[in-house]
């Protein structure tokens, strides 16, 4: 089979993957530090997905070796169904990524630089500098030194470094440090926008409350491995039941549920009650908690279901963690 055959081979394949990151195994060691550890990701195509956990979590590492820039010292990985490191430049032709903080040369202009970038690349990039400065709002001070951008400006020239690549995949590591409020706003809107043109977008954070309004997928990591994945609505139904009420004498609520066989963990405070029920509780323990007070003689100002945070589920899995060591 001649090269041009087994490229359009390996082109089709690709096609037909429905992972945009497949990786299995993966591993990579610093010494005696495993950064990634044995990490199995399935990355769905034309979705936004979070890879969570906190700084040190190996979260910045995978990602370089996912992009060939520090070699994997054990499992498969593979980008757009390219595996890498084999089919590398094809699968990088793919993808946009900003790893660590974005870096330009300061005495040239955001313009000067994405033309830089675009010389590298093939004829039409240079024809997208202009819309991808718009798109991330730069326009404006496209021909501004990079020295006198702030780093939240900086980090939005990188995903405009990354645009001009049309990429079908974008690896975004922290793109939200340095924004203030409307700046991630305005960053939040961008990526469901990329999204919804069809690509994917795998944001790297540790800020879980964006990452729950962006997202529609996450992965928790944890000293190097992936704890859990998938959709944020199916980890979230395995979450705590949370209920908060306010009544007229907490001390005496709190023992009328303690007494209950709902499982419950009552804390009382001054106005009320915050509850947390095991989870797959069925929302009609709702109901009779509301029974048990009132034929207590407890009279109810408030009761409410707590919809469960990714930021509550994080730390509840991740302390369960701690209590197996």
């Amino acid at each position: 089979m001649t090269s041009t055959a087994l490229a359009g081979t390996t082109d089709r394949q690709a096609a037909g993957s429905q992972w945009a990151v497949e990786t299995h195994g993966l591993t990579k060691r610093f010494g005696e530090n495993v950064a990634v550890n044995e990490v199995e990701l399935l990355v769905p195509r034309g979705c936004a997905f979070g890879y969570l956990g906190p700084n040190g979590a190996g979260k910045t590492t995978l990602i370089r070796v996912l992009l060939g820039l520090t070699p994997a010292d054990g499992g498969t990985m593979s980008l757009l169904g390219y595996p890498v490191p084999k089919h590398r430049d094809a699968a990088l032709a793919r993808v946009g990524a900003i790893v660590d903080e974005p870096r330009f040369h300061g005495h040239l202009t955001g313009r000067e630089n994405l033309e830089l970038l675009a010389a590298v690349r093939e004829p039409a990039a240079r024809g997208r500098i202009g819309p991808s400065l718009e798109r991330v709002s730069l326009a404006h001070r496209a021909d501004d030194k990079v020295s006198k951008y702030s780093m939240g400006m900086r980090q939005r020239l990188g995903v405009a470094a990354c645009l001009i690549g049309d990429p079908q995949l974008l690896i975004l590591d922290e793109p939200m440090n340095g924004l203030d409020p409307a700046g991630m706003h305005e960053m939040r809107d961008m990526i469901l926008s990329l999204v919804a043109e069809g690509r994917t977008v795998v944001l790297s954070s540790h800020l879980l409350d964006e990452v729950e309004r962006t997202c529609d997928a996450v992965a928790i990591v944890d000293r190097g491995q992936v704890i859990r994945q998938g959709p944020i609505s199916e980890l979230l139904a395995g979450a705590t039941f949370e209920v908060e009420v306010e009544c007229s004498d907490p001390d005496q609520a709190r023992t009328l549920l303690e007494s209950t066989t709902f499982g419950a963990q009552v804390v009382a405070g001054p106005k009320g009650l915050e509850i947390t029920l095991p989870s797959g509780t069925d929302r009609d323990v709702v109901a009779e908690i509301a029974r048990v007070l009132v034929e207590g003689g407890i009279s109810l100002y408030r009761l409410q279901e707590v919809q469960a945070s990714l930021e509550s589920w994080f730390l509840q899995v991740t302390s369960r963690l701690g209590e197996g060591q």
